[in-house]
């Protein structure tokens, strides 16, 4: 309706005004006389202006509508822009009051592990693939990182280990992918032990405890932290809590399913420690 209006108002306008200059004409050619024919024409006229009246009003009315809707439509463009600027702002708000509740955590933890040397990155992507568990961080070799070192949250918990590296960019392999071997202190005792990455586990987000020094025992809810022996990982990270307790080669030889403790779907920053003290 309103392109159509666009394309032929200028037509009805000019068809309405000319009906309007054939009544005046007429009635100019008639002089006031009021005969038949001034009769006649009167009758005529009557209801013609009364249409060109009406048109008029009703042309008068669609094109306020067009300049009304054309206005609405401006301002409603308008809105829209300032509320997408308005959510980010408060999407920026809500990242920045995050970020200084993570660093707020780190700065606790690294009061009581004042040999560990951290930078922070942003993780930037996920792999996708079913074979291994693995992400990319907006940092590299150029801010210092290497190959092995450990990646972990503000609150101390090993997320993984840089497997590959960029001078702009690193791929970190999680604890819970197929590839892990952490050397792990288990419960209160704090038994030695290994965990190890396995290709069902890693589907359910778990990852395995085995190799339990001789004698020692495991028990749901113990807590698994890094031993630092070897050198590739600091000691004393959180590694995660073993949640099950499982046997293999025919009930003899007892495993643990380890949760770490972090969650994917909540990890957005993440720590590298560069450098560390290492447990002779």
């Amino acid at each position: 309706m309103k392109d159509f209006l666009r394309k032929k108002g200028i037509r009805l306008g000019v068809i309405v005004l000319a009906a309007v200059i054939i009544s005046v004409a007429s009635a100019r050619a008639l002089n006031g006389a009021a005969g038949f024919l001034g009769n006649a024409v009167g009758v005529v006229r009557t209801p013609v202006h009364q249409a060109v009246a009406a048109a008029a009003d009703w042309l008068e009315g669609i094109y306020g509508y067009l300049y009304t809707f054309d206005q609405l439509k401006a301002e409603n463009e308008s809105l829209k822009r300032q509320l997408a600027e308005a959510r980010q702002q408060v999407r920026d708000a809500a990242d920045a009051l995050e970020e200084n509740i993570r660093l707020r955590e780190l700065l606790k933890f690294a009061e009581k592990h004042t040999d560990l040397t951290m930078v922070s990155s942003k993780i930037i992507s996920w792999n996708s693939s079913n074979w291994s568990s693995t992400f990319t961080l907006s940092r590299g070799s150029d801010d210092g990182i290497a190959l092995g070192n450990s990646v972990i949250t503000e609150y101390g918990a090993l997320v993984g280990q840089v497997t590959e590296l960029g001078s702009t960019w690193a791929t970190v392999s999680t604890v819970i992918d197929v590839d892990t071997n952490v050397g792990a202190l288990v419960g209160d005792d704090g038994a030695a032990a290994m965990v190890v990455g396995n290709f069902a586990l890693m589907q359910q987000g778990a990852v395995k405890l085995t190799y339990l020094a001789e004698g020692a025992q495991m028990f749901l809810g113990d807590a698994v932290l890094t031993s630092g022996m070897g050198g590739a990982f600091p000691q004393g990270l959180d590694i995660g809590t073993v949640t099950s307790i499982q046997s293999e080669a025919g009930g003899q030889i007892e495993y643990g399913i380890v949760t770490p403790s972090w969650d994917s779907s909540m990890l957005v920053q993440v720590y590298v420690v560069t450098d560390f003290d290492v447990v002779e």
